[in-house]
């Protein structure tokens, strides 16, 4: 170790008696070989240098080559399989990282840099970074968690943790979310799988109750009757499970007749808003009354 240490200080006073040398020449008006001077007395570090540049290139180039290929890989698999899209995501961004992590450290053995050393202060200072961050690793389990069970995709629309939305992106660290007025909202992963998840994108059907009353001195059969044949009239409305009526409610002011029926997801709303806005002119129409509440007021004669 000390015959190294005797020979690297000979090399560089070697090296800087030749500076020295060229940089007097300069001064003294001798610089015609300057050029030729410096090739000679750097040569074989230029070259050195110049290797390991061309070595960083081309590792760079190698790591970008391979990660692009990866990307194309997990876009075919993901067509195949169904995988979705934020699991590709996640899966593209971790092994972009690691490519190039690895090509770092290939880069810092080229320069002569101990890479065993580096490995070992990134762990220390890992370790570190985990216990001041343990909210946010808890977060990352739940990600973690979230993508392998599947209690949602992108694009179903859920409520989770008191937020109700489309899911758009699923992350390691949040759940975005864009709310049904257009807001996106990012929820922590941990506050969702530690609270009740309700995804109502998860079936193909979905069914809807509404809630009407008639008066107390209308026909109740006729009631039956005309709403039935309104949930039979929209083409949204499925056949099977057939619509159904039912007698809900002995209110104080009307008799609630409960719609049942069942639609497609993805015209859950428009049937919804379509019943509601055909109620009252069927009910009328058909001469039956929706109630309002009423109250009887009767006076004491102070007489």
């Amino acid at each position: 170790m000390n015959e190294e240490v005797v020979k690297s200080e000979e090399a560089i006073k070697e090296t800087a008696s030749k500076t020295e040398q060229i940089i007097q020449q300069i001064r003294a008006g001798e610089g015609g070989n300057m050029w030729h001077e410096l090739w000679n007395t750097y040569q074989g570090s230029l070259i050195h240098i110049g290797k390991i540049i061309l070595l960083a290139i081309l590792v760079i180039i190698i790591a970008y080559f391979i990660c692009k290929i990866i990307r194309g890989l997990m876009g075919k698999l993901s067509s195949k399989y169904s995988i979705d899209i934020s699991i590709s995501g996640i899966i593209n961004r971790t092994l972009t990282v690691i490519i190039y992590s690895f090509a770092a450290l290939i880069i810092l053995d080229l320069l002569g840099i101990n890479t065993a050393s580096v490995l070992t202060v990134l762990g220390a200072a890992g370790l570190a970074v985990g216990l001041a961050l343990k909210d946010t690793l808890s977060n990352i389990a739940a990600g973690i968690f979230l993508l392998t069970q599947h209690p949602y995709k992108t694009g179903d629309f859920v409520e989770c943790a008191g937020m109700s939305g489309s899911i758009l992106t699923i992350g390691l660290f949040t759940t975005k979310l864009r709310t049904p007025q257009g807001q996106d909202i990012f929820v922590p992963n941990n506050s969702i799988i530690t609270s009740p998840i309700t995804n109502y994108s998860s079936n193909k059907t979905r069914r809807a109750d509404i809630t009407v009353g008639i008066s107390y001195g209308d026909n109740l059969e006729d009631g039956i009757k005309i709403l039935q044949q309104l949930l039979e009239s929209n083409p949204l409305i499925l056949k099977d499970p057939a619509p159904a009526i039912y007698v809900s409610d002995l209110a104080d002011s009307s008799v609630n007749l409960t719609l049942r029926y069942w639609t497609d997801n993805d015209k859950y709303w428009d049937a919804y808003w379509e019943v509601k806005r055909a109620l009252k002119g069927t009910i009328e129409g058909a001469g039956l009354n929706i109630p309002f509440p009423q109250r009887v007021i009767t006076m004491a004669n102070k007489n």
